[in-house]
């Protein structure tokens, strides 16, 4: 799910059984209908993996960070997923059985000079996830946050990086998106943890 269909319709041509629903995540009212509209045509939601990357929205240094700013970053990077979980709560409470995972940055988890907006509200989903996992685990569901310190190698932000030639800056960690997929599967399958920091760090 994406806002344009484009890419999703390649995606969805890629060997599995996909089907692709475009949508613009930042038109909360559309939420609730737009998960009426995935079961209604794949069924019951197992899964809900919330990942946002917007190619538009930057970061803001803190002493440059205004209430307006702030206000433009909210409803992706905090709204919206809040939304797609309420959305997707109730089918998964009554089954006694579902996993919601809300993917963010390492902002979320770390403060870093010259690097805020997206990071309080990344740390606000954060939070909720956190929250939600608290008072669902025992009715049989998941919540959890996978939080990303890299670059995502075969991804558009790293063609945007490195489109005028350049390469990439070596001290970027790059990770593999399916070291990602992997994590969030060990995290609804084990349901041992709500969060996961990416690249795991070795132990000293």
């Amino acid at each position: 799910m994406a806002r344009r269909a484009e890419p999703l319709d390649k995606l969805a041509r890629v060997g599995i059984e996909a089907a692709a629903f475009p949508a613009d995540l930042t038109n909360l009212e559309g939420i609730p209908e737009l998960v009426r509209s995935i079961q209604e045509g794949l069924g019951s939601i197992d899964v809900a993996v919330y990942c946002p990357v917007p190619s538009h929205i930057g970061f803001v240094p803190a002493v440059d960070l205004d209430a307006s700013k702030l206000q433009s970053m909210a409803p992706i990077f905090t709204f919206a997923p809040i939304e797609v979980s309420h959305a997707v709560l109730p089918n998964m409470l009554a089954r006694g059985d579902g996993a919601v995972v809300i993917v963010g940055g390492l902002t979320a988890v770390v403060t870093m000079a010259g690097i805020s907006g997206v990071g309080p509200l990344m740390a606000a989903a954060r939070n909720y996830a956190f929250t939600l996992n608290a008072e669902v685990a025992s009715k049989g569901v998941y919540a959890g946050t996978v939080n990303i310190g890299a670059v995502i190698d075969r991804s558009a932000g790293l063609r945007a990086m490195t489109s005028d030639g350049k390469p990439l800056d070596p001290r970027l960690p790059v990770i593999d998106p399916d070291e990602i997929a992997e994590e969030i599967l060990t995290l609804i399958s084990k349901r041992d943890r709500a969060e996961a920091i990416l690249p795991v760090q070795p132990h000293a």
